[in-house]
């Protein structure tokens, strides 16, 4: 296995919306409906205006573990003055090439993308899965993160 590294260009954008769509799956999302159409036209338009950003691990021609980060801004605040905010999301690597530190790389790349942006602060909603990779790398839990359905 030779694994190599590479952004995610338009002409990744199916598989990669596959991947997320099994991503969500093996999270427990519930389907009721047709999220394909709604991931094409986030990611073409923000992959579009710099605010989407995504790694992808490839063996050969076959893409086998993805990571994203989107870029958004709110007003500073003493944990975060510049006000720019990564949100990581679509870490996903499949089964069988799990516990070989191919998450943990991409990972890293996207963090670095957010650095580069300037954001001072990355979050995520981490899987069950997720948190030992996420708590290694440096990440803390946040107990007073909060979400209303609209």
């Amino acid at each position: 296995m030779a694994v190599e590294y590479r952004k995610l260009t338009k002409e990744d954008l199916f598989i990669f919306i596959e991947m997320r769509i099994n991503q969500l799956r093996e999270e427990g999302a519930k389907e009721n409906i047709d999220l394909k159409p709604a991931l094409k036209d986030y990611y073409s338009r923000h992959m579009e205006d710099g605010t989407f950003v995504a790694w992808l691990a490839v063996d050969g021609e076959k893409i086998i573990g993805t990571s994203g980060m989107s870029f958004v801004e709110k007003p500073p605040y003493f944990g975060c003055p510049s006000g720019k905010m990564g949100l990581l999301s679509s870490m996903f690597t499949s089964k069988e090439y799990r516990r070989q530190g191919i998450a943990k790389e991409l990972l890293s790349r996207v963090v670095n993308e957010a650095r580069e942006y300037g954001c001072g602060t990355v979050q995520i909603t981490a899987s069950d899965m997720g948190v030992l990779l996420y708590t290694d790398f440096g990440f803390v839990k946040n107990g007073n993160f909060m979400q209303y359905k609209l």
